[in-house]
């Protein structure tokens, strides 16, 4: 079933441009429902954990979980998100290079302690920012082009400090008949990218059928959320 998307690829100036033109309609305006309904799961009794927002876009839910005072910190190629994101929050920030990543920037507003850096993802690690208790991954495994999946994976494992509860969101449908983004990606998946050094606990999946999907030719669609932990060493 991976076939169809397998050699799918989107690159960063692409992205970047579907944010120029203001074609993002992965972007939504209110907390993803998946995130509310298990954000208990998440925070497992902590106060004050650091999120890790990949690809983050402009998401609302980062506000959110900044003022349940968590910290934030998300990384996303478009500049034009992370601006428009402190703005129609009407939130100030800062704005300085990354000496570490050449070309990034980091744009901060520490009342809320949120920090998002404009770089290429792959170039980011824990050597820049540390590791995280929580990641939330709603737009993220989805978008990158299915041949980096691994690269991925491995980025975001080494980005899980121990008691990390990271929150994966993603799409089953027949990818015979998208060609995404955003990709098809089975719980199987899911398993062999992760299983090895985490468990993963498949929260819930609800029919996730929409005109907009129906209008991409599809005749299905499913969302499911996994919440993945390190597996005790």
């Amino acid at each position: 079933m991976l076939a169809p998307q397998a050699d799918r690829v989107m690159n960063l100036s692409e992205w970047e441009q579907r944010w120029q033109d203001n074609r993002i309609g992965f972007h939504q305006p209110q907390v993803h429902k998946m995130l509310e309904s298990h954000i208990d799961k998440v925070l497992n009794g902590r106060s004050g954990v650091r999120f890790f927002f990949p690809l983050c876009g402009k998401a609302v839910d980062m506000k959110w979980l900044a003022d349940m005072g968590h910290s934030v910190v998300g990384v996303e190629i478009s500049e034009k998100a992370i601006r428009q994101f402190f703005e129609e929050n009407n939130m100030t920030y800062s704005e300085e290079p990354v000496p570490a990543i050449s070309g990034a920037k980091v744009f901060k507003n520490s009342e809320k302690n949120i920090s998002l850096y404009q770089c290429d993802m792959y170039s980011f690690s824990s050597a820049i920012d540390g590791q995280f208790g929580a990641i939330w991954d709603r737009g993220s495994l989805v978008a990158i082009n299915p041949q980096d999946r691994e690269k991925y994976a491995a980025l975001i494992i080494s980005l899980m400090a121990e008691d990390c509860r990271y929150l994966l969101d993603t799409l089953l449908y027949n990818p015979e008949l998208y060609p995404g983004p955003p990709f098809f990606v089975p719980d199987e998946q899911v398993h062999s990218l992760f299983g090895s050094r985490c468990d993963i606990e498949t929260l819930q999946s609800v029919d996730a059928m929409t005109d907009r999907q129906r209008e991409w030719g599809l005749d299905y669609l499913k969302e499911a959320v996994h919440l993945i932990t390190m597996k005790s060493s």
